[in-house]
């Protein structure tokens, strides 16, 4: 059974720093494209950032470019979502994708979900 878990979200303060870990079971992701999405109340889910299957190439939403990062360990089977400088805006439930791809200049999700971590940033 495919699992992904993430974790590592919380209460924070604008300005402030928190890590996303997305662990994966069940199969290996290592030669696929994942990717960070979230959704806020009574919004759209909405992508964030994404990371190829290497990490050699990365792509990120325009509301979170110079602030997040993504990064993955595959020998961990895990991927990563770095977050600083945060804003109230960036309050949501953070979900993570697997199995997707980068093409040209966007992320085409793939088919698995996790069940999402709460980040909540207070001004």
């Amino acid at each position: 059974q495919v699992q992904l878990v993430e974790s590592g979200g919380g209460l924070v303060q604008a300005g402030g720093s928190l890590r996303l870990s997305c662990a994966t079971s069940g199969r290996t992701f290592s030669s696929s494209g994942m990717g960070w999405f979230r959704q806020a109340p009574g919004k759209e889910r909405e992508f964030v950032a994404a990371i190829s299957w290497s990490g050699s190439r990365t792509y990120y939403a325009d509301s979170v470019k110079g602030r997040f990062t993504i990064s993955r360990d595959n020998a961990k089977n895990t991927v990563y979502l770095q977050m600083s400088s945060l804003k109230p805006e960036d309050t949501a439930v953070y979900y993570c994708n697997a199995d997707g791809f980068l093409l040209g200049g966007g992320y085409s999700k793939g088919f698995y979900w996790g069940q999402g971590t709460q980040v909540t940033v207070s001004s």
